[in-house]
């Protein structure tokens, strides 16, 4: 009979014919978290399948539109539905009353991604010079001015498809290809070079009222990250973790450096090449980097 070995109960029991995993762990003795009497409606009896996910069964109709609602990556199955024909090594992700509420995400609310892998259009945009900018206004200016700059910025990102995953001060993060990742980055560029004709419009009106500007720095890469939703209870948001969002904030502060307003990595100039105007191209090392990498200054759509 096929064995399941549990982490991190560190433990191995032999499963019956037919019996999923939920029922092997309880008739077994293990404290395997469950809240939906094993009906595929809520999430908490998940586990992370490390070995031996190709002896689990296909996910029947109702863990299939878990799944989905949920973004699981095929490794993440739920206990409750899973059969398996051969030996198992998994994790059980819920441990305690704290994990059952933040795994109910079934329950009460709109199901968000608890976490998949995923390829984006990373962009960082921050505004240069802005602490010199700002030191002589008033504290409500300060505000007033990063509020109607984030508000612009907002439009010209969501019109193209992108979604503003964060806020740093006076920098940001948008993510593209969220929701469908077919032309993300050239979604992501058209955004940017959006986000500049918007800056230059709002130039004048800056400089009337407070008698100064300001100019912004953007970066874009293209890459894998972990995308899921989080933070404490009602705060959750959803945000994308990984090098590649690191990589795409390296490269917004070398335009500093390069004297461009716009960089963008290989992996995205390798997908957007024939569609886009180049000006500036470099190959320089980007801090937290092995080797040098080249980098395309976009100064326009063909």
């Amino acid at each position: 009979m096929p064995h399941i070995h549990y982490l991190p109960d560190k433990k191995e029991i032999e499963t019956k014919e037919n019996e999923t995993i939920l029922e092997a762990s309880l008739r077994n003795g293990i404290p395997h978290a469950h809240s939906c009497g094993g009906n595929a409606r809520c999430s908490v009896c998940r586990v992370l399948i490390l070995e031996g996910l190709k002896t689990c069964a296909l996910r029947n109709e109702k863990e299939q539109k878990v799944a989905e609602h949920l973004h699981f990556g095929p490794e993440i199955r739920l206990a409750c539905q899973t059969t398996v024909a051969g030996d198992v090594r998994l994790r059980r992700l819920v441990l305690d009353d704290e994990d059952v509420e933040l795994t109910s995400q079934l329950k009460g609310g709109t199901p968000s991604p608890a976490g998949e892998e995923k390829e984006l259009a990373i962009l960082f945009a921050d505004i240069r010079g802005f602490t010199s900018f700002a030191e002589t206004l008033l504290p409500y200016d300060v505000v007033y001015v990063l509020n109607r700059y984030f508000h612009e910025m907002d439009q010209v990102i969501s019109c193209n498809s992108g979604y503003i995953d964060n806020y740093m001060g006076d920098g940001l993060i948008a993510l593209f290809g969220v929701d469908d990742s077919a032309n993300a980055a050239l979604n992501a560029i058209r955004a940017g070079l959006g986000m500049l004709k918007a800056v230059k419009y709002l130039k004048p009106y800056l400089e009337t009222i407070y008698a100064k500007s300001f100019q912004i720095g953007i970066g874009l890469h293209y890459g894998e990250v972990v995308l899921g939703t989080v933070g404490a209870r009602n705060l959750k948001k959803l945000t994308a973790i990984g090098d590649a969002v690191n990589f795409a904030s390296r490269i917004e502060a070398l335009t500093k450096n390069t004297g461009t307003n716009f960089l963008v990595s290989e992996a995205v100039y390798t997908q957007v090449k024939d569609q886009v105007c180049i000006g500036k191209s470099t190959c320089m090392e980007v801090a937290g980097k092995c080797g040098e990498h080249n980098l395309y200054e976009v100064v326009g759509i063909k």
